[in-house]
């Protein structure tokens, strides 16, 4: 009896008679906190609820920070890569080879010359930290009796998510060996999302809601510096300024200045290269240590195909769990609740993709970013186009 009074008690205080709704012209983070905050789902302990949601609103939206602010960016060097030949007094190319995606070679475009770039992107994302986010699957808050399998009252929350930015990218060669350059990203940010609520298998809509956002987002300003070079290998030392001119509360961007440090190195030879990067980054939505590597291969003179595999650890992001406790008032119960882990964020992606010589000094690049790992708010894959043009 004391389970059906219990059962019934529930039931009534879970399901609303309409769903809730967000208004028009809400930022991202809003609908966000609406739907995982505006919970549903009894657990006896306000305080501890609301804190988890908070924290799974914010750990949504620090990714979503990281995939827009912090994501990498098209390498720096143009497809041509020129160095002056000591043997012979001259100025020659350093490999037939386009170079990389996202990760930097050492070798920069030469003195004078002036490269300038675009790329188109999007993502439909679909897990964050292993949990699905279209299916319904995603347990928001849940009450379960220790003597059953499953949840008996559980909350689930659904997000579909699309980014598409453009970038407008940049480089200049001071000198032989010093390289700077620029990129202007600007991003179209929608979100659609809903909660639903389940009791004992009877289903019930309980909030809904839209958003969307578009602008610039940071700014990067960077510079690479040939140490040592040779013919066919050099290393490099890098630096990148993300500028915070994003808008933070739509998303867009980090909020605050970020610097990364890196270190180049590469091996070419007339068809091919290898190329690696670590790098350190201060300030933005998190402290982070980067590695990448790269290999490419000039198939032809007018075609490189390339694969690169990325590795970030976000020291500040944490990856969001499932934590169980027991109800504070019910005898038997457990609940579970969406909250951030321990762990810092490890992501793993792999890049692979064609670089084409279409015209004269113009490069056509097509690529896709592959997600490799669980960790972060991933999509299956990132299509890209972009266009150099090395003047």
């Amino acid at each position: 009896m004391t389970r059906v009074i219990l059962f019934l008690g529930l039931a009534l205080s879970a399901t609303p008679a309409s769903a809730q709704q967000t208004s028009a012209q809400q930022k991202p983070v809003d609908v966000i906190s609406f739907l995982v905050t505006n919970q549903s789902v009894q657990t006896g302990d306000f305080q501890k609820d609301q804190a988890a949601a908070a924290a799974t609103r914010d750990t949504i939206a620090r990714a979503l920070q990281v995939s827009l602010a912090t994501v990498p960016i098209a390498s720096s060097s143009s497809g041509f890569v020129y160095r002056l030949d000591p043997e012979i007094g001259t100025v020659s190319r350093v490999s037939d080879s386009f170079g990389t995606f996202f990760v930097e070679r050492a070798a920069t475009s030469g003195r004078g010359r002036v490269s300038f770039g675009a790329s188109a992107t999007t993502a439909g994302y679909d897990e964050l930290d292993g949990l699905n986010l279209r299916d319904g699957t995603m347990v928001t808050t849940s009450n379960q009796f220790t003597d059953e399998n499953s949840a008996f009252n559980t909350e689930a929350l659904t997000l579909k998510i699309r980014t598409s930015t453009l970038s407008l990218y940049g480089s200049y060669g001071i000198t032989d060996r010093l390289e700077v350059g620029g990129v202007i990203p600007f991003v179209q940010l929608d979100i659609d999302g809903s909660r639903l609520g389940v009791y004992r298998g009877a289903s019930a809509l309980q909030a809904k809601g839209t958003a969307s956002a578009s602008g610039l987002a940071d700014i990067a300003l960077r510079a690479k510096y040939l140490l040592i070079g040779t013919r066919r290998a050099g290393f490099a030392a890098a630096t990148e300024f993300r500028l915070p001119t994003g808008n933070e509360e739509e998303l867009l961007g980090a909020g605050s200045t970020a610097i990364r440090v890196m270190g180049v190195g590469s091996v070419e030879s007339a068809r091919a290269g290898v190329h690696g990067n670590l790098a350190i980054v201060r300030g933005g939505v998190s402290d982070e240590v980067d590695l990448g590597g790269a290999l490419s291969v000039a198939v032809s003179p007018t075609v490189t195909v390339a694969g690169e595999v990325l590795m970030r650890r976000l020291s500040d992001v944490r990856q969001i769990t499932s934590v169980i406790a027991p109800h504070p008032t019910i005898a038997g119960v457990v609940t579970g609740r969406l909250a951030p882990g321990q762990t810092a964020e490890n992501l793993s992606s792999a890049v692979t993709g064609i670089k084409w010589n279409a015209h004269a000094r113009m490069v056509l690049t097509g690529q896709v970013l592959w997600r490799l790992g669980s960790a972060g708010l991933t999509a299956p894959f990132v299509p890209s186009i972009a266009l150099d043009y090395l003047f």
